[in-house]
């Protein structure tokens, strides 16, 4: 695979937005990287016995991902659940129940961040590059709807219509085990008189 794939490549099924943050999984990503280069390596830098670099008070964390022979450096501040910087010191907050509630710097958060920053990282090599640009979709891919659509219909027309040879009621029962979602409803617009004219033409054959 190719950069320029890895560009078109969409990537808003394996992606989930916090607080106005948009986060693409890790593994995933990782996993992708892997694919389009199986020597792809990623390192944590470190500062002295730390993973992450002080900044007045705050954490930053860098990691490199070498992919196609490139190394691409990030960073990314440790963040809280509101996308904060977090003070090694700890910060004390009053929740919205009016109880105090101390932030500190600890494993958790600081794996968070480096995982989060890979991420970011492999970007830079092209994967989900659109998401750090604010756009929706990676340039020169199929909307959302066309995707899902094909890859619905690839997906179930098939099966349909073998159970449509067994008449309406295998037919009906198959459709109804398919999950509730806007593609089914389109595919149901699209195909459903092919594929009752197949469930009655069996039914007379019957």
């Amino acid at each position: 695979m190719s950069i320029e794939n890895l560009l078109k490549t969409n990537v808003n099924e394996h992606s989930e937005t916090k607080n106005g943050l948009t986060y693409l999984s890790w593994a995933w990503a990782w996993a992708e990287a892997l694919k389009a280069d199986p020597t792809a390596t990623f390192k944590v830098e470190t500062f002295g016995d730390k993973c992450y670099m002080e900044i007045n008070g705050t954490a930053m964390v860098w990691v490199t991902v070498t992919m196609f022979g490139k190394p691409m450096v990030c960073q990314l501040p440790v963040m809280d659940s509101g996308n904060k910087p977090i003070s090694i010191a700890g910060t004390t907050t009053i929740n919205k129940h009016g109880k105090e509630v101390v932030t500190k710097l600890d494993s958790f958060n600081v794996n968070t961040a480096i995982m989060r920053c890979m991420t970011k990282a492999i970007s830079l090599h092209g994967l989900g590059l659109y998401i750090y640009a604010g756009e929706d979709l990676p340039e020169g891919a199929p909307s959302p709807t066309e995707a899902e659509d094909d890859a619905f219909e690839e997906k179930h027309l098939e099966a349909l219509r073998e159970a449509a040879f067994d008449g309406m009621s295998a037919l009906q029962d198959a459709f109804k085990e398919i999950p509730v979602s806007a593609a089914k409803s389109r595919f149901w617009a699209k195909h459903q008189a092919s594929l009752k004219d197949a469930a009655k033409q069996e039914k007379s054959n019957g």
